[in-house]
Formats: C-alpha cells, sequence, structure tokens
C-alpha cells in the first residue's frame, strides 16, 4: 500500500507538476500506519488509518464551512454554479457520510473477521463513496440555473 500510494504521488506530480495537501497527508498516513503495521505485526494500526482518514475528510469540510469557505465550492464552484446554500447542504451530506463511514469502519474493523473487514474497506466504502457522489450530482444539477443545465444536455 505504501508503495502503490507513493507511486500515485509520483505519477500525480509528473502529470500535474503540484501535489494537492490531502494527497500527501493520505501518504504520510499510510506511510506511518503501514509501517506500524509491519513493524508490529498488528491490522489494529491500519483498521485505524481508514477511520482517521475520514474523520479527517469530516473535519476538514465542517471547519471550511463553518469559516465560510467551502471546499467543495472551490473545488467545482466554477463548473457547478449553485447557491452558497446549495453548497453549504452538500459540504454537511458529505461531513455526515465520512462522519458514519468513519464510525462504520470501526464497527466492521474490530467485531468482524478481517476478511469482511477488507472487503468492506475495497468494496463497500468504494461503492458507498461512488454512490454518494452520483447522488451529489444529481441534487446539484436539479439545482443549476436553467442556462447551464441546456449546457450540459
Amino acid at each position: 500500500m505504501i508503495a502503490a500510494t507513493a507511486l500515485q504521488l509520483i505519477v500525480t506530480y509528473a502529470l500535474y507538476k503540484k501535489l494537492e495537501k490531502m494527497h500527501l497527508i493520505t501518504f504520510a498516513m499510510v506511510t506511518v500506519f503501514g509501517t506500524l503495521t509491519l513493524v508490529f505485526h498488528d491490522d489494529a494500526f491500519i483498521k485505524w488509518k481508514v477511520t482517521i482518514i475520514y474523520a479527517l475528510f469530516a473535519i476538514a469540510l465542517a471547519v471550511s464551512q463553518i469559516l465560510n469557505k467551502s471546499i467543495l465550492k472551490s473545488m467545482l464552484g466554477k463548473e457547478m454554479q449553485v447557491a452558497d446554500n446549495i453548497w453549504a447542504h452538500v459540504t454537511w451530506y458529505w461531513v455526515s457520510f465520512f462522519a458514519i463511514c468513519g464510525l462504520v469502519n470501526v464497527y466492521v474493523a474490530f467485531s468482524l473477521p478481517l476478511e469482511t473487514w477488507v472487503n468492506f474497506k475495497v468494496f463497500g466504502l468504494t461503492a458507498l463513496t461512488l454512490l454518494n457522489t452520483v447522488i451529489t450530482v444529481f441534487y446539484l444539477y436539479k439545482h443549476l440555473p436553467e442556462d447551464q443545465r441546456k449546457e450540459l444536455k
């Protein structure tokens, strides 16, 4: 996992000549928790990494919204011009999603067999994230100005 994340950073930098803070934070966490898992032969470290990353995402989005500097709006606001209250709804939706996923991860990781957790992490969380992305896109599309909706058809 450490090597794959390092490769992701290298490819991203080669293509875009810059790295996002979240990529670097994720790489640092993967490296720390992956190393701890290998050194102590305890998979608890890698299980906690997922929850901590989701918690960081939730906190970052919540703080950005509280400070009226929505991360989601800054990333997508040029392409999808919707009212600030819509961006707030979307942000709080994702804060809730990440918080719930982090909590569910703790339950699955420490209450169910390792194989179940691995499948949940790889397939379940990926599918849930994709589903929530689709829901978000439909929600934003519904609130786009009519002229911008016509451009997308």
